[in-house]
Order: C-alpha cells, then sequence, then structure tokens
C-alpha cells in the first residue's frame, strides 16, 4: 500500500512538493540529496518539508509508485489479457510510451535506482514482474508464430523495451512529438521486422 502524503503547508501541497522532489532527484541522484537540497529547491525550511512527508525515502516511494502503478494498470487491462499475443505485445508497447511520457520524471527516477534501500528494492521487483509479464507475451507471440523464429525472444524483449526506456534520455516535451508519434514510430520500426510471415 502506498504510503500517503500529509496535508501541505500554504505555498506548496503534498503533489508540488512530490514533482520538485523528483526533479532534484534526477538531477543530482537520490543518495546525492539531501534534504537541504530539497528544502533549497522548494523555497522552504526542512522543517516545512515534514509537515507534507515523514522524509526523503517517503518522497522517493511516492515517486516510484507513481512510475510503477501505471505499468500496473497497464498489465490488469483486459486489452493486454486477451486476443493475439502480438496485439497485445505492440498495445503494451503503445502503453508504454504514453505512461513514460506522461510520467516521464517519475519513470526516469525509476530507471536510475539500483535497490540501494528497502524501497528502491520493492520498486525494483514491481519493474520486474513488469518485465517478466512482457517477456512471456514475447515467447506466446513467438510460439503463435507471430514472431519471426530466427529471433531470440528474451533479446527481443530486452531490445523492446531498451528502445522504450531510452526515451528518457532524449524526449524532452517542449521539443515537440506527441506519445501517441513515438510510439507509431516506434511500433513500425521494430514490429514490421517483427513479424513472421504468418502474422
Amino acid at each position: 500500500m502506498a504510503v500517503q502524503p500529509r496535508q501541505g503547508r500554504r505555498g506548496h501541497d503534498p503533489e508540488s512538493v512530490l514533482a520538485i522532489a523528483v526533479d532534484v532527484f534526477n538531477e543530482r541522484g537520490y543518495d546525492g540529496t539531501s534534504m537541504e537540497d530539497l528544502a533549497r529547491a522548494l523555497g522552504v525550511t526542512k522543517s516545512a518539508i515534514y509537515h507534507h512527508v515523514a522524509g526523503k525515502e517517503q518522497l522517493l516511494a511516492l515517486a516510484l509508485d507513481r512510475a510503477l502503478d501505471g505499468l500496473s494498470e497497464l498489465v490488469a487491462d483486459e486489452r493486454a489479457g486477451s486476443g493475439p499475443a502480438i496485439e497485445r505485445l505492440e498495445w503494451v508497447v503503445r502503453e508504454s510510451v504514453r505512461i513514460l511520457v506522461d510520467r516521464l520524471p517519475y519513470v526516469t527516477l525509476l530507471l536510475r535506482v539500483r535497490g540501494n534501500s528497502a524501497t528502491e528494492r520493492r520498486a525494483l521487483e514491481r519493474r520486474r514482474a513488469f518485465d517478466a509479464f512482457v517477456s512471456h507475451l514475447v515467447k506466446e507471440a513467438a510460439a503463435e508464430g507471430a514472431i519471426r523464429p530466427d529471433l531470440d525472444p528474451a533479446l527481443v524483449t530486452r531490445l523492446l523495451f531498451g528502445a522504450v526506456n531510452s526515451i528518457t534520455e532524449w524526449y524532452r516535451p517542449a521539443r515537440g512529438g506527441s506519445a501517441d508519434d513515438l510510439a507509431d514510430t516506434l511500433v513500425r520500426m521494430t514490429f514490421d521486422g517483427l513479424r513472421g510471415p504468418d502474422a
């Protein structure tokens, strides 16, 4: 169960505290960020932050949940669970790109955690569960003959989601290109090369 932020003081609400904290974590690294750094970025005293959250690790937990909850919702969606595996895989890739773009700072932070704390380890377990789900979809598509037989499903999974995750490194909303544009290009580029003759 996600930890709920406390009600905030005037000037910042829990959402703005979280958004600014995530920006600082991404800029300085979570381990390299102190409560003093957060207070400076927020323009408040350190003690004022505790009116919103219990501490730095709660902010990390809330941020990682923001990224992972989107992926959990995707997996639970009926469109990920019924129909030909190749179509479900394509839908999962498209939705993953949309979630990444919609929650860019949070997904960026998720992709940088290394398991240095209990909060990070829990996030990595959730991420591994999503990776296993995608890997299973790729194997199903291969078993159905919808993916070329000369491609290793494990490598396909890594390369496909390596491409999705790399978006965090270069994509900037202000420079244009919607989530749909990104998803369409990625799907055309990869799936036209993945599909076998029977797909």
